[in-house]
């Protein structure tokens, strides 16, 4: 070994003179400190739009927010609507389009659901029948008093109607008159600062309860349904996971402690950290969202692995015969270092979350931190004071002592497999690693093609919900849940895609002369993936609008005309005087020019079968060609945006993690050891375990999405602990006898059974995220599970032959025939001259 470094040995000895020579003080003021942050939980907020949280921060997100915020009627958020959807054999026979304007007269008979106006076929019909029937009263009884004949006849005049067949399903056939659904809007009205999340939600659920109990067979939609099934998918699968997931847990730990005092500290101890983590996160105002399920599954799995150390460690120093005071000192005094690099390159992990764009994943990685942070207080600190205190109570009272051995010893089954690998690594190291760097290459190489996305129904419960949930009892049996049937019909059924639609927000002074020739001009060529005719791109803008009013009025045309100079039907002078007319026609310019006539929109028809990338690719560029200032903007683009955004702060969190753990390792070592080489060898199986991870990802079909892309810098977090355990207890049996293989074996054997023990419960209890209601939420527990076997797998059989390396570069003296097929190692005695 090289010259010693930092002696902690003085600040480790007043640490468990701390801890352990005080353990009752130690107990009630982690106790008081509970009491102080359990009353933050009940102010712990739920997130009210949960993609609406991940897309608020996009430029292009902004910009339709901006075209809500300025324009007119179909974008004023003060009228909230909430759409109705109704289906049968025929919704436009006479008893189904009754039905439909009975379900809006109970709804706006209901003052509390502000119902103030409703629309649809079954309206525009009964105004086709009887133009002075306003009021879905009168509505009602112009299509009672009118026969089969008339109605039919009237579904045949509105069939030109844009505004009728849209409400139409795809399916409508206006010569029979028949349809197999129809979409009404019913518009509420909120007093001022009236129309918030919960307001709206509220309405809306009445809506679908008061249709619910109307003949006919309806469906409820609007933002308010989305929101309130969200928020149930995040209580349901709570309700459904942490019963399961701590059940599979207490097996496990019952398994790995063998002793009903040791799991009950080891239980209380996770129950105190979760009480502190989400204590703060109560007080310091960050919203639960379904990103926030995963942080107490992330802190049970750090301390377990915390508590079976501490305690699988001071069984080993007990079976050597110390008592109990000196078997927790030599434990903590060990293992104290070992939680603090733990806690550190954990955080590093969590922590990178924080750079992201993202407000979900910044508040993810906030409050997994922050928790990591109470996990190494609550398990390097409380748990020794606790286990002590116990211990002597056991020990006055005469409790009998139950399972005392470590999880692994020479004569059990584990004890006998894990040092085997100590065996293989003397023999070619260098040879095995080189092979794992090919497998990791190759992994790499496969896995960069994983898949990408992010969807509102990312965060939305299935269609239909596996059997062994919707036959569970209360009080976990599931809400009901109709917004994903409702989002997949209406796709199937009606020509209702946004997703065919790009809407371009440009900001320019537009009563200049030929500002709106620009945009005409800039029409003209379009790319490939944007619907063009006659070689101009398909759109619906001012212009179009200018030229509608043209066609249907003479006197408005012939001012047009005298301001076109160009001949293209599109005025470039006098514009402030178009607009003017177009304002007193009230022919519905102000949805696309704002007052201040700064802003329009102009909405651009696209190929339904280009890819989101291409389609945002393609827009961005084309924006650059417009003479004013251009975004554009539309779902398909915020959330191909946001995809990117997810991305590139899931490979930038990656980079930051393993900078900061490399770093971090390398100054540790270095410090404590004068072994900076010994960080790298740390980092090394987590990298080989993040290439397996993205390699299993693309395999398995799971996507890269909001909620999963956290995984690669949680790997980091969560992964490292595994080196760093073996590396550090490696460390102090090197110094002691600088004998690698057999340090390893003594290594392997015990905190490998630690860290087998460790694995199972933390694999098994996270992977029980899969029974989640939220299909996300369940492949983000599948992949915590490979992750934390991966970082198992990677820390036993990789970490090894790396460590031996290393050591036979520290004593000195190696060929190339050693290096490359092993061979006997140095006499210790000449290691010991070193």
């Amino acid at each position: 070994m090289s010259a010693s470094g930092l002696d902690l040995d003085p600040y480790l000895n007043s640490l468990n003179r701390l801890i352990l020579e005080r353990p009752l003080a130690v107990v009630v003021a982690f106790l008081v400190v509970t009491v102080v942050l359990s009353g933050g939980l009940g102010m712990i907020s739920m997130v009210e739009d949960e993609d609406e949280a991940f897309t608020e921060d996009i430029d292009e997100f902004q910009a339709l927010e901006a075209i809500n915020d300025e324009f007119g009627s179909p974008f004023d958020d003060a009228d909230t609507q909430t759409t109705v959807i109704q289906t049968s054999d025929n919704v436009l026979d006479q008893r189904e389009l009754v039905r439909s304007l009975k379900a809006a007269e109970r709804t706006e008979d209901r003052t509390e659901l502000r119902v103030d106006s409703t629309g649809g076929p079954a309206a525009i019909i009964a105004q086709t029948l009887d133009p002075a029937a306003e009021s879905t009263e009168a509505q009602r009884r112009a299509v009672e008093r009118a026969t089969q004949s008339e109605i039919r006849t009237a579904v045949r005049e509105n069939d030109d109607n844009p505004a009728f067949t849209a409400t139409l399903s795809d399916d409508f056939n206006p010569e029979s008159a028949t349809a197999s659904a129809s979409i009404s809007a019913y518009s509420h009205s909120f007093p001022s600062g009236g129309d918030s999340v919960d307001n709206v939600q509220e309405a809306q659920l009445g809506v679908q309860a008061v249709t619910a109990e109307s003949d006919g067979d309806f469906r409820v939609f609007g933002d308010g349904i989305i929101n309130a099934e969200t928020g149930n998918v995040i209580g349901d699968s709570l309700g459904i996971v942490m019963p399961v997931v701590l059940g599979l847990i207490l097996l496990f730990l019952i398994i790995a402690y063998r002793d009903p005092f040791d799991l009950t500290l080891g239980l209380i101890s996770l129950f105190l950290t979760i009480i502190w983590t989400f204590g703060f996160v109560g007080y310091a105002g960050i919203p639960f969202d379904q990103q926030m399920i995963s942080v107490p599954i992330l802190l049970i799995a750090v301390g377990i692995d915390f508590g079976i150390h501490i305690i699988n460690r001071y069984r080993e120093e007990r079976a050597q015969g110390f008592d109990a005071l000196a078997a927790m000192s030599t434990a903590n005094a060990q293992l104290a270092v070992a939680f603090a690099i733990v806690t550190v390159t954990t955080v590093f992990g969590f922590g990178a979350n924080i750079t992201s764009d993202l407000e979900p994943t910044r508040n993810f990685g906030l409050a997994a931190s922050i928790g990591i942070i109470f996990t190494f207080l609550v398990f390097g600190i409380f748990l020794p004071a606790a286990k002590i205190l116990t211990d002597r109570a056991r020990a006055r009272l005469g409790v009998p002592e139950f399972g005392t051995k470590p999880i692994a010893t020479e004569k059990s089954a584990l004890g006998r497999l894990l040092p085997k690998s100590a065996t293989i690594s003397k023999r070619a190291p260098v040879v095995f690693i080189l092979i794992i760097l090919v497998i990791s290459a190759g992994a790499v190489g496969y896995g960069q093609d994983v898949d990408r996305s992010f969807d509102q129904e990312d965060f939305l419960p299935p269609e239909e919900l596996p059997a062994y949930i919707t036959e569970l009892p209360e009080p976990f049996a599931p809400s009901e849940y109709t917004v994903t049937s409702t989002f997949n019909y209406l796709e199937d059924n009606f020509e209702v895609s946004p997703d065919d639609q790009i809407t371009m927000y440009i900001q320019g002074p537009f009563e200049r002369d030929e500002s709106l020739n620009s945009i005409h001009r800039t029409a003209q060529d379009p790319p490939d993936t944007y619907v063009t005719s006659d070689g101009q791109a398909e759109t619906t803008s001012i212009i179009t609008v200018i030229q509608d009013h043209a066609d249907s009025d003479p006197e408005f045309a012939a001012l047009v005309a005298r301001n076109d100079r160009s001949g293209n039907g599109v005025p470039d002078q006098n514009l402030d005087r178009v607009y003017n007319e177009l304002e007193a026609a009230d022919v519905g310019a102000e949805e696309y020019l704002t007052d201040d006539r700064r802003s329009i929109r102009v909405e651009f028809d696209v190929e339904s079968d280009a890819s989101q990338s291409e389609l945002r690719a393609d827009s961005r560029e084309y924006a650059e060609e417009f003479r004013f200032d251009a975004t554009p903007t539309g779902f398909v683009i915020i959330f191909e945006a946001v995809t990117d955004v997810i991305f590139e702060s899931a490979i930038f969190s990656l980079a930051l993690a393993v900078g900061l753990t490399a770093v971090f390792l390398i100054a540790v070592y270095w410090l404590l050891e004068r072994q900076p080489l010994l960080g790298l060898v740390n980092v090394f199986p987590i990298l080989v375990t993040v290439a397996l991870l993205i390699a299993t990802m693309r395999a398995l079909g799971l996507s890269l999405n909001a909620i999963t892309a956290t995984i690669l810098s949680i790997t980091i977090g969560v992964g490292i602990a595994y080196s760093v355990h073996i590396t550090h207890r490696f460390i102090d049996e090197y110094a002691e006898n600088p004998e690698p293989e057999q340090n390893l074996i003594v290594t392997l054997r015990g905190t490998g059974g630690a860290l087998t023990g460790s694995m199972l419960t933390t694999s098994i209890g996270t992977g029980a995220l899969v029974l989640a209601i939220s299909p996300v939420l369940g492949e983000f527990g599948l992949l915590m599970a490979i992750s934390v076997f991966y970082s198992y797998l990677t820390a036993i059989v990789v970490l090894p032959p790396t460590i031996y390396l290393w050591a036979r570069y520290d004593q000195g003296g190696i060929s190339i025939r050693q290096q490359l097929f092993g061979g006997p190692d140095l006499p210790a005695t000449d290691a010991a001259d070193d």
